[in-house]
């Protein structure tokens, strides 16, 4: 992927160019195609991306502030990812907001958002069926971020699809553990009926359940991953 004409006299901060180029560095990170501790190298990625370091220079100075990034002096910049300790983390918050979310939802959810969750359920019991995990994740996507909207609260949504987009790689764990993708499909039903049923507690119920069980095993796998690492 390579961005042309780029000029030094723009400013980066707010640039198209400045967000394409952190959002490429963001999605190779989350994705895990560039790993914890990988050096980011500024000249080589300016190369790699057909642009001049400062745009660079920029995204790497706010994946810095989003944490995915660390700066040693005079050694440069080099991959954080994201840890275990995050992972609990945002579960533990998301398992709070997505109660919320959903108690919200089942309370505000509009006729053709209903409509829309039920193709969404569909589909997704159809890719569970098939077991093509791809497909399920981008449905499970879809299901969480319809409820955000549903929701009628702009910073709950913008708050959740961020940590959302950041556990990607954990989402694709949790879904290839043994039985969890069916587990989650009934769970999903679950969420669903409670919300076109309008019963705020128990989609908030489950919702909880939900993130609880996508949670289970995850930290330990990331743990054991970030032990092989460092024994390398």
């Amino acid at each position: 992927m390579v961005y042309n004409n780029y000029s030094d006299d723009k400013d980066t901060r707010y640039s198209p160019l400045y967000e394409k180029i952190f959002e490429v560095i963001k999605e190779k990170i989350l994705m895990g195609i560039l790993k914890p501790g990988d050096p980011l190298v500024e000249v080589k990625l300016a190369e790699e991306l057909g642009v001049s370091r400062t745009p660079i220079r920029e995204a790497l100075r706010q994946l810095e502030l989003e944490g995915l990034v660390y700066s040693i002096p005079h050694k440069g910049a080099f991959v954080a990812g994201v840890t275990a300790q995050d992972i609990e983390d945002i579960y533990t918050i998301r398992m709070l907001l997505d109660g919320l979310a959903a108690r919200w939802a089942a309370q505000k959810i509009t006729k053709d958002e209903e409509d829309e969750l039920i193709e969404i359920i569909t589909l997704m019991e159809l890719y569970t069926k098939k077991k093509d995990i791809p497909k399920v994740m981008k449905t499970d996507s879809q299901f969480h971020q319809l409820i955000y909207k549903a929701s009628k609260s702009k910073p709950l949504e913008h708050v959740l699809s961020t940590f959302h987009s950041y556990i990607i790689r954990a989402r694709a764990t949790s879904f290839e553990t043994p039985g969890r993708l069916e587990e989650a499909m009934e769970e999903h039903k679950l969420i669903f009926e409670a919300i076109v049923g309008k019963d705020p507690d128990k989609a908030e119920e489950y919702m909880k359940l939900h993130v609880k069980n996508a949670a289970k095993n995850l930290i330990e796998q990331k743990k054991i991953e970030e032990r092989t690492t460092a024994g390398k």
